[in-house]
């Protein structure tokens, strides 16, 4: 580990250097110094998120401005502290030089807005987002709030700990807020993604649901590995998803839905696989043009007392218990690891739809 006085003067990070397009390069950039209530971390991983790309390609129309060429992308990042600004002691729970910590999507929020206070971190009228007009987590060294970090438990790697700051810790809050209990019957849309197998793991294993996972039929082997009962393929023409999803569940429907994929037409057919009284979470963010739930007529919506609600990666107590349930071994991020320099081929690979699970980025030299 580098000490305050050993840190270079230079370090790497890779930058969208062409944004609306996929292109990534390495750069070089000079070592910043922590200011009041922020701590430096030298990074050793970081995870490669979807949404990393929609900030690259300027695809979210959500966001309010695009993208600058220059930014440092990313937002699940891994390291230690290695310095210290002023006002940080006792900080965080008492976070110190040489703790290890993470990088969430949301990089520091302000605590004190209406939204802060009701618990809706993301929705922070002052947050700031780690790799969005804020230097992300595709570099060696980042500042970063001390009262903002998440521990990472010593049973728990650097690399596998990386996808579970933005992945997990939002599967993790989606799924507390489908308010199905143990044994409710749970639809995963988009189940073998980077999300959605570890959706389908904290629902199966962590809560106890049964669960009905729904994606391309080249997932099928990751999507029942990580403990799904059942398993329907989209591309199945001759399936009709909603009459099979009745069938699972003894004609009723689903207790809850939980969309992890950033596609339309699964927001579309969402609400056709509830039962009554039943819960549709959204999660994945479709890229372009905003389009609505095709389903969501009234008329169903109150013939079946249904709810729809939507989840933005979670609390800072959310992230603290989606890394324990990780270190006891319930929860297991499939992933491979990538050097930064091969970061622009991996968000190729993520395009074509060819990506499985996840990618960490080894920040090393």
């Amino acid at each position: 580990m580098a000490t305050p006085a050993d840190l270079p003067k230079k370090y790497k990070a890779a930058i969208y250097d062409k944004p609306g397009t996929i292109s990534t390069s390495i750069v070089s950039l000079d070592m910043p110094e922590p200011g009041a209530g922020q701590v430096l971390i030298h990074l050793t991983h970081s995870g490669v998120c979807h949404s990393d790309m929609g900030v690259m390609m300027n695809a979210w129309k959500i966001l309010p401005f695009p993208t600058q060429a220059g930014q440092v992308g990313g937002h699940e990042g891994v390291g230690e502290v290695v310095k210290m600004g002023p006002g940080t002691e006792g900080v965080g729970g008492g976070v110190k030089i040489g703790d290890r910590v993470g990088i969430k999507w949301m990089a520091g929020i302000c605590e004190a807005c209406e939204a802060c206070r009701a618990g809706f971190d993301a929705s922070c009228f002052n947050g700031k987002i780690s790799g969005y007009y804020t230097p992300g987590t595709f570099q060696q060294y980042v500042l970063s709030p001390a009262n903002y970090i998440t521990p990472i438990p010593d049973a728990l790697p650097s690399a596998a700990a990386a996808p579970l700051l933005c992945a997990g810790v939002t599967v993790y809050a989606a799924l507390r807020k489908t308010n199905a209990e143990s044994g409710a019957w749970v639809v995963i849309m988009g189940a073998g993604g980077g999300l959605g197998h570890l959706a389908v793991q904290f629902s199966a294993r962590a809560i106890g649901h049964r669960v009905i996972g729904l994606d391309h039929s080249s997932k099928r082997d990751i999507v029942m590995d990580s403990g799904a009962e059942h398993f329907l393929a989209v591309d199945d023409k001759e399936i009709d998803l909603a009459q099979a999803v009745m069938g699972l569940t003894d004609g009723l429907g689903a207790h809850a839905v939980v969309v992890c994929t950033a596609n339309n037409a699964a927001y579309a057919s969402s609400l056709e696989l509830l039962r009554f009284g039943g819960r549709v979470v959204c999660v994945g963010i479709p890229e372009g043009d905003v389009v609505p739930i095709a389903s969501a007529y009234p008329g169903l919506l109150v013939a079946k007392a249904l709810q729809v609600v939507g989840s933005a990666v979670g609390t800072r107590k959310e992230a603290i218990e989606t890394m324990e349930f990780a270190a006891r071994g319930i929860v297991k991020t499939h992933f491979r690891v990538e050097r930064m320099e091969r970061l622009t081929e991996v968000f190729r690979e993520m395009e074509e739809g060819r990506l499985m699970g996840r990618v960490v980025l080894d920040l090393g030299d």
